[in-house]
């Protein structure tokens, strides 16, 4: 099971010629693409035109999802407090990934350059 950044749906389901999203498209085939909640937030709040909306509505009922549960909270907030520490700024909701992929030992399948500064902290904490 990998946990899968936004950016990476986002070039599966756009059907681009790339390979984020052929990556994406072979771990949905085998069964073991996952999301969190925050990045099917994101999903939703991005997604554009019918066929998108459908598809993602489609893959709600088939993804797994992965909890967001306290542990994952904890983690973000020190995670968050490093970050700003370090003065890496980066979005909120990159960090929440972060902190559910370390938090639920998943590896995260990205193509953001954040989360090449987010991993090593959240794995440090």
């Amino acid at each position: 099971m990998r946990l899968v950044d936004t950016s990476s749906w986002v070039e599966y389901l756009r059907d681009r010629e790339s390979t984020a999203g052929d990556r994406i498209e072979v771990l949905v085939l085998r069964g073991e693409a996952a999301w969190c909640d925050i990045t099917l937030v994101e999903l939703w709040h991005g997604a554009r035109g019918a066929k998108e909306k459908r598809e993602l509505a489609e893959m709600e009922n088939e993804i797994e999802r992965v909890p967001l549960d306290a542990a994952v909270w904890k983690l973000a907030s020190k995670l968050a407090l490093r970050c700003r520490v370090k003065g890496i700024n980066v979005p909120i909701s990159d960090i929440i990934t972060a902190a559910c992929a370390v938090t639920h030992g998943l590896e995260l399948e990205q193509c953001d350059r954040h989360f090449d500064d987010l991993l090593p902290l959240a794995n440090s904490l």
